[in-house]
């Protein structure tokens, strides 16, 4: 009942940033794209707003070259996920990522998508993406996936969003580290 696949219109060459948060909400209506002011929505928008990015809407997002997506398709209703349920989703979200072959950065906001995108990488022979390790020590390296950047993140999406400051800041430095290597490499200056 809760399945999420974003249903949005979006030109896949436009795309250069990917966000990929943990989870879809227990209710669609919370989704990036369910329309009004979703929960996902407010706190996304909030986060970029955080970064310097002057954004009202999940529309101004997708017009900065931002995919918004997540790692678990279906709605979270308990506190963890088990790693079968990333694992599964994991080919789902591998198949909605080739869609999309101008991507110069991967947002991985939290543990899950993490997870899902190290699963990707291990299929195709690659190794992990990312490092075990807490985000807050591993966050400001250079990784990569595809050929792009992969920047290992905290959750934006949610009501967890507004608890952390701390959290919270460093969720606004990941962002704005995505927007200015997307720039950077869309002008050519890597």
């Amino acid at each position: 009942e809760c399945y999420v696949v974003p249903d949005v219109d979006v030109s896949p060459q436009g795309v250069s940033i990917v966000m990929i948060s943990e989870a879809a909400p227990p209710s669609p209506n919370d989704y990036y794209y369910a329309g009004g002011d979703s929960l996902f929505q407010q706190t996304t928008v909030q986060a970029f707003n955080d970064a310097g990015a002057a954004v009202t809407s999940i529309h101004d997002i997708l017009g900065l070259g931002v995919y918004l997506t997540t790692a678990v398709k279906c709605g979270k209703t308990g506190y963890g996920i088990k790693a079968a349920t990333i694992e599964e989703c994991s080919r789902i979200l591998e198949r909605e990522l080739a869609l999309f072959p101008s991507v110069k950065v991967f947002l991985l906001m939290g543990d899950v998508a993490i997870r899902a995108i190290n699963y990707v990488a291990r299929r195709a022979g690659e190794g992990r993406v990312i490092p075990a390790g807490s985000t807050y020590k591993i966050r400001d390296r250079a990784y990569f996936f595809r050929g792009a950047r992969a920047v290992p993140s905290y959750l934006q999406a949610g009501p967890s969003f507004f608890i952390e400051k701390s959290k919270r800041r460093m969720i606004a430095e990941d962002i704005a580290t995505a927007l200015s290597l997307a720039r950077q490499t869309a002008g050519g200056t890597e």
